[in-house]
């Protein structure tokens, strides 16, 4: 499987922008960029017992100016715009050193700037100088390819893994420790290695299973083995021949997760079934009963689909409201129609609708809101108050 001529589910070593050029147009879902931060460190580190801290001092951290670092910036997100499909989004991280930078040249290239994220380390490294606040967090950008993006964002899903409270823009992460960091002859790996949490939360909340997420930075290959555990395929671009054999390893050992775990069930909205379309149909007849659970309160459906209840008429939200004195009742669930000895409730009918003429009600909501929005728009266009 590839794309275009680069194949997929792989690290290819080589320049980010270079391999960039060899992707088609249009063909990336999710782009999630942990570029060099250009962190401008001079001298050596020490920890209050002198013994030495090892800094992110690699080659591929150090660029000659601003404007060296900036034409690398604007070289390879101009390349990301154009590989990232419409409905596609992309992640940038980084820290103070770099990220506004950044974000400048993303809005410059295009981007639309969704959110910005700050990951709150939960353990980070202290500010031995203690010369500064202690740099406990990073930032990153969210954006999509234009304003008009359609991007893929789950809502729901990413509130339920929240504990049903929206999530917010900061996220306690610990930086990777433990089994988790990539070691090599006692030392870690990558100077930079970004958690798996991290990616998982990304990746799981702004792409599908079966997307294609690219990583232009590809290192220890963090987010090629969190999109291959979600379903996701992936490529990833890196110079150094040292991180992509660790990476390939641990991509290797990454365990791909259920299909059928890996679906969105709390983002499929129900489709909206008025009671009348019931009637409608005949699946409840004019002149027959609706119960309560207990039988305590019984209503005779009309024609016209409200209901008659010792005096109330109304809808099946109204006339359940009235009779148990609340101000709001879901008529769904609270009344049931009499099947044989049974007592059915009145939604298991709404799922039969569904699955009888589901498709049908949904191509003519999609036409009236097609319609909506050209009424909206010719209003717009020819004021409020104007006369054809």
């Amino acid at each position: 499987m590839k794309a275009g001529t680069v194949e997929i589910n792989r690290i290819h070593q080589g320049d980010s922008i270079d391999l960039l050029k060899q992707l088609p147009d249009n063909s990336a879902d999710l782009v999630f960029a942990d570029p060099p931060y250009n962190l401008q460190l001079k001298g050596d580190l020490f920890r209050p017992d002198q013994s030495k801290v090892s800094p992110v001092n690699d080659h591929w951290d150090k660029f000659g100016s601003f404007s060296s670092y900036d034409e690398f910036t604007r070289a390879w997100l101009h390349e990301c715009h154009r590989v990232i499909k419409d409905t596609g989004s992309i992640w940038v991280i980084g820290t103070y050193h770099n990220i506004f930078r950044v974000g400048t040249i993303l809005q410059d290239t295009g981007f639309w700037i969704l959110n910005d994220i700050i990951w709150i380390k939960t353990n980070p490294m202290p500010n031995f100088r203690g010369t500064r606040f202690n740099n406990a967090h990073e930032t990153l950008i969210w954006a999509t390819k234009s304003k008009a993006s359609k991007y893929t964002f789950h809502y729901r899903t990413m509130k339920g893994f929240n504990d049903d409270l929206q999530m917010r823009s900061d996220w306690l992460i610990p930086i990777c420790q433990g089994s988790e960091r990539v070691m090599e002859n006692g030392r870690k790996a990558h100077s930079t290695q970004k958690p798996e949490e991290l990616l998982y939360r990304i990746i799981l909340a702004t792409s599908n299973p079966g997307d294609l997420v690219l990583d232009p930075f590809a290192g220890s290959g963090t987010t090629a083995a969190v999109a291959k555990r979600l379903g996701r395929n992936f490529i990833g671009f890196e110079r150094e021949l040292s991180y992509i054999n660790l990476a390939m390893e641990r991509i290797d050992k990454a365990e791909p997760i259920s299909s059928q775990l890996l679906e969105y069930r709390t983002e499929k909205r129900r489709l909206r079934v008025p009671f009348g379309n019931l009637v409608e149909k005949g699946l409840i007849r004019p002149g027959e009963y609706l119960y309560s659970a207990n039988k305590k309160y019984k209503a005779e459906v009309q024609a016209d689909a409200s209901l008659l209840c010792g005096g109330h008429a109304g809808s099946i939200h109204t006339v359940s409201a009235l009779v148990t004195g609340k101000e709001k009742q879901n008529g769904w669930d609270f009344w049931f129609v009499q099947r044989g000895r049974k007592l059915v409730a009145i939604d298991e009918l709404r799922q039969e609708y569904n699955k009888a003429w589901g498709m049908e009600q949904a191509a003519r909501s999609k036409e009236h809101r097609a319609d909506s929005r050209e009424q909206g728009a010719n209003s717009k266009k020819h004021g409020a108050g104007s006369q054809w």
